[in-house]
């Protein structure tokens, strides 16, 4: 008889998540199959649950920010050791031949698949990963640190290398990967400016308390004009915020998978060529990058840990507002 899990698993969008047995997966070639330790909590699950990002195919598994240890491999795996531990993100594999691929920016890639969207996540005790989409894991980081780091983090440092070199930084949603992003930007010397929800006094101290220059409500103007804007809050209302907040030259980068319409705004907040662009996803290269980063910055992510049962209840405390840094599904935890 083949051996079963527990797993969280979404049949309908907008409905809460059912906590059901499923057999455990099989290894394909070339994939692993991990027993999960962690998993992060993604404002992307939440716009999946939520039927703002539409599934391929229901009832899905969520979960992409994963560290499992590896309990068995498919044929010709041959990159990890049984028992080693390793993270899953949210890229699940590319083609590796269009010419966004061999570019080495895979992240564009057309025939892309994300995990715990095309194919089932870490909400569960078990999940399958391709190995050559997996990265090993530093000692520095226990299961539940490193959860975030394999979305917020990846996805937060692509959005602060198109900042460039701003010395001065504004960070819009100070969640899971703008409190990651802070502590980068602030180990490399910049001047970082927290915007939270208007009257969110608890996130404002959270930022200071990382070494946030200056914390203040969204829609307020910063002491003095910033060189970039990041934005992880998925409210397009931000952009021309953002924007007249800039310097000359300066740049808004929105980092989120989904945001809400931008609304229309004048041509004299773009002017003096500031821009606009977005982060679509992630390489391989990002995560290489963020994680030894991060070990060598001294990121400690900020989280609160929930059952694998609780995966409504952490799903509900973020759409509320109402987690500081990251939420973790740990499988092993009591509800």
């Amino acid at each position: 008889m083949r051996a079963t899990m527990t797993a969280t698993r979404l049949h309908r969008a907008g409905e809460e998540l059912h906590a059901e047995r499923v057999p455990v997966p099989q290894p394909g070639p070339g994939e692993l199959l991990l027993e999960v330790r962690a998993c992060g909590v993604c404002r992307t699950d939440l716009h999946i649950a939520d039927g703002e990002l539409a599934a391929p195919r229901l009832p899905l598994i969520p979960g992409h920010e994963i560290v499992g240890r590896v309990a068995s491999r498919g044929p010709g795996a041959l990159l990890f050791a049984a028992g080693e531990r390793v993270g899953v993100p949210w890229l699940a594999g590319a083609c590796g031949a269009c010419r966004f691929c061999r570019e080495g920016r895979e992240n564009l890639c057309g025939k892309a698949r994300f995990t715990g969207l095309d194919r089932d996540g870490g909400y569960a005790q078990y999940a399958i990963a391709d190995e050559r989409f997996c990265f090993p894991i530093p000692d520095a980081y226990a299961d539940e640190e490193a959860a975030p780091l394999l979305c917020a983090g990846f996805i937060g440092y692509r959005a602060l290398r198109m900042a460039g070199d701003a010395r001065r930084l504004g960070i819009y949603g100070f969640g899971a990967a703008g409190h990651i992003v802070a502590q980068i930007a602030v180990h490399q010397r910049r001047q970082v400016f927290a915007f939270t929800r208007p009257g969110d006094a608890a996130a404002q101290g959270f930022a200071h308390r990382l070494g946030c220059a200056w914390c203040g409500d969204s829609t307020a103007a910063p002491p003095e004009p910033i060189d970039a804007a990041l934005i992880f809050a998925p409210v397009g209302a931000l952009v021309p915020l953002a924007l007249a907040a800039l310097e000359r030259g300066g740049r808004v980068v929105c980092a989120g998978i989904h945001m809400s319409d931008i609304p229309a705004f004048p041509y004299e907040l773009l002017r003096g060529e500031r821009s606009v662009r977005s982060v679509a996803n992630l390489t391989r290269r990002d995560g290489d990058e963020l994680l030894e980063v991060a070990a060598r910055a001294g990121v400690r992510p900020a989280m609160r840990r929930y059952a694998l049962a609780e995966a409504n209840a952490a799903l509900a405390d973020l759409r509320a507002g109402a987690i500081q840094g990251a939420a973790v599904l740990v499988p092993g935890r009591e509800a």
